[in-house]
């Protein structure tokens, strides 16, 4: 259980914590309506990544026994598929920076705290390498045994939990933290920490395949 909820921590940590556009627009939403309306946006975010992260959970639970004799090829393959996701996140971040991007345009929502909810979960759920990113670490934590269902529920709130204190932290950091992380500068560090984040959840994977 404790492992499960570590696991689902550092998950959601490494999906939460590059700044992108999404994250930019969300740390103006609240600069210029209110914190209330900030927050709903957050979890909008953060129920976007809990949904993916239950996909992959039961998708992952569905495939495990059927990939049980494969074990070690598919860990070390969903370690290739995160350390792949991890260069990709760190090269987009340096070439940003180099580009002197901010990446605070994403669009136009509604800031209604519900509207702003539906619209963060919509911009959010549109990312498609999520699925793959939790997919990769579902498959490579559970094929050598079947994951318990109370494990997968603490997985799944654990990488709830962790996205929303992140976002909530840039909602609630407001003009002066979050304008900070979503600078060209910010971006570049919280990406790099995700990658390396990413990178040691591969390691982890592959020392365990040996």
């Amino acid at each position: 259980m404790i492992a499960a909820l570590v696991a689902g921590l550092l998950a959601g940590y490494g999906i939460a914590m590059p700044v992108g556009a999404v994250a930019a627009y969300l740390v103006a939403l609240t600069a210029r309506t209110s914190l209330r309306t900030g927050v709903f946006a957050a979890l909008g975010v953060a129920t976007a990544d809990g949904v993916y992260a239950l996909i992959a959970v039961c998708g992952g639970a569905a495939l495990a026994s059927a990939l049980r004799p494969v074990t070690l090829q598919v860990r070390w393959g969903s370690a290739v598929v995160l350390i792949a996701l991890a260069a990709h996140g760190a090269r987009t971040a340096i070439r940003r920076y180099r580009e002197g991007r901010d990446g605070t345009r994403a669009g136009r929502a509604a800031s209604g705290a519900a509207r702003a909810y539906l619209g963060m979960w919509a911009m959010t759920i549109m990312n498609p390498l999520t699925v793959v990113y939790f997919m990769a670490l579902v498959l490579g934590r559970h094929t050598a045994a079947a994951p318990e269902r109370a494990s997968q529920v603490v997985f799944v709130l654990a990488v709830f939990v962790a996205s929303a204190s992140w976002q909530l932290a840039l909602a609630g950091g407001g003009a002066f933290l979050g304008r900070a992380l979503t600078g060209s500068r910010g971006r570049l560090i919280t990406a790099m920490a995700s990658s390396i984040l990413i990178g040691g959840l591969a390691l982890h994977l592959l020392i365990a395949a040996l």
